[in-house]
Formats: C-alpha cells, sequence, structure tokens
C-alpha cells in the first residue's frame, strides 16, 4: 500500500496547493492513504468545521493536528464526533477528541496516531513514549500498518521517536516546524522516518506569516499582530510504499514543490524528489 502525508497545510494558499497537488498526485502516485497536517489551516491558526469538510472531500482519510488544534473554539463543538480529525495523544486524560484512528486504506486496515512532543513545545504535554506504547498495545493483531505523525520542535526528540519506533510501526514522520528535512530514510527495523514534513502554504512568508511582520517583531521587539502570508505556494510531503503483510515501509520518497512564481515549474519541473 501507498502513504502519503502532508506537511502542515497553512492559510488559504496552503489549501489552495493540496487540493492541487492532491489531483496531481493521485493521478500519478495513487496513493491508498492520505494523511494531512491542518492544525494551521484556518488562517494560519487551528481549523474549522467548513476547512476540515472541505479537506476531507478531496478524498484525505486523516486529518491530523498539534499545538494549535483548539485555536478556534468552534473545534471543541465537534472533535469528539469526527474520529478523522486527531488532537495529540498524550493530552490529559479528559480532552476532547481522539488521539489516534485505525482507517481503511486500500482495503487494509491502518492505524494512524497523532503525538506531540514536549521539549520547548507551548503545551505541557503527556509523556509520549509511553502514550504510544499503550495505544501499540491495544491495537488489534489484524492492523499492521501504523503511521505516526510527532509534533515536535526539537529535532533530536523527533530522531529519538524514530529509533524507539523503529520495527514497531510503518512511518514516523515528524511536523511542527514548518521546514522540510532532508533525512528521508527507512530505519534497519522498516519503519520510515522524516524529520519533519514541512510546510504547505506561503513560499514567500517565514513559515507562514507575512515576513515584514516577522522582521519587525525581531528587529523591534514590539508586540506585532502576525497575518497569514499570500503569494506563491509550497507543497511539502512524503511518499511511503509499505508491505501491508507485516507493516514494513520498502521504499520513501520527500517530495517538495515550489510554484513557478517561488522558482518552481507548474509543469512539473517543480517537484524535488529525495
Amino acid at each position: 500500500m501507498r502513504l502519503l502525508m502532508v506537511g502542515d497545510v497553512v492559510g488559504r494558499v496552503g489549501r489552495r496547493m493540496l487540493a492541487a497537488e492532491l489531483t496531481r498526485l493521485r493521478a500519478s502516485a495513487a496513493p491508498d492513504l492520505v494523511v494531512v497536517n491542518g492544525e494551521n489551516a484556518a488562517g494560519g491558526n487551528g481549523i474549522t468545521h467548513e476547512i476540515l469538510d472541505e479537506i476531507l472531500a478531496q478524498g484525505v482519510q486523516v486529518v491530523t493536528s498539534g499545538n494549535h488544534i483548539f485555536d478556534k473554539r468552534e473545534v471543541l463543538t465537534f472533535l469528539d464526533e469526527v474520529p478523522q480529525l486527531l488532537r495529540p495523544l498524550n493530552l490529559p486524560p479528559g480532552t476532547p477528541g481522539h488521539g489516534y484512528v485505525v482507517t481503511a486504506a486500500g482495503g487494509v486496515p491502518a492505524a494512524v496516531i497523532n503525538l506531540a512532543g514536549r521539549a520547548f513545545m507551548p503545551v505541557q504535554y503527556d509523556d509520549p513514549f509511553r502514550a504510544v506504547d499503550a495505544v501499540l498495545a491495544s491495537l488489534p493483531e489484524e492492523v499492521r500498518v501504523v503511521v505516526v505523525d510527532f509534533h515536535a520542535e526539537t529535532t533530536s526528540e523527533k530522531v529519538a521517536m524514530g529509533w524507539y519506533l523503529d520495527g514497531r510501526v510503518s512511518v514516523v514522520a515528524g511536523t511542527h516546524t514548518h521546514v522540510q528535512t532532508a533525512d528521508a530514510r527507512i530505519l534497519p527495523g522498516g519503519t520510515a522516518y522524516l524529520t519533519d514534513l514541512g510546510m504547505t502554504g506561503p513560499a514567500f512568508s517565514v513559515i507562514g506569516v507575512r515576513t515584514e511582520l516577522v522582521l519587525q517583531k525581531l528587529t523591534t521587539q514590539l508586540p506585532v499582530r502576525f497575518e497569514t502570508a499570500g503569494g506563491p505556494g509550497v507543497f511539502s510531503g512524503l511518499l511511503v510504499d509499505i508491505n501491508p503483510a507485516d507493516g514494513r515501509a520498502y521504499h520513501i520518497e520527500r517530495l517538495l514543490r515550489w510554484e513557478e512564481a517561488a522558482g518552481g515549474d507548474q509543469e512539473g519541473h517543480g517537484w524535488e524528489h529525495a
């Protein structure tokens, strides 16, 4: 089976890029399972029901999130009822929503788990290592394909999680920093790993925010209201081929596409493969 994971979708530009590239990739790569991090999809902070429906209507099976999941208060009215939208698993007991889901991917059961790191994060999360252990122990034996979105700040914590889960899950991909890393690989136990998927959003920005506003903040240290940037976009993602019989990954491909105005080529030469 083939998995497509898409890095943090930011604002209107990110949603436009997601729609365009999903159409392209469905024709060229035919993924069985599409997992998208959507916690910044609504104006750069949070997600609304309308935007969630828009993303799911494009054939996305699971939308993951992170520390911005509760930025739009309306999410509390539907988070429990939409298992396809995940919040970090390792939040305190009683937090609304779901930290993982088991879905069908080309006739194969697949679990998607959403974890959050603890180093330098604005939320005090519980131990992600113990949290994921508990879920893995509870999964039915027939669920051999397991995908983990690890929403974390530091590369070291993400790399550590990759090694911790090597041979126990199919994929560990990091999110949150909005900058794609170049370390896509398959670990010795058969787990595909990438430290960060990167961002699907405004290419001419500082991780999705209008550049001039970030520079104003950094050079003056005065309060500045951040706004999501417009302009050309970038699409960041990952393709992984997984053996459904044992859940081991056997091929990994990092995807990065810039729109023409951002240095890419609309006809396809804007792709960077690794």
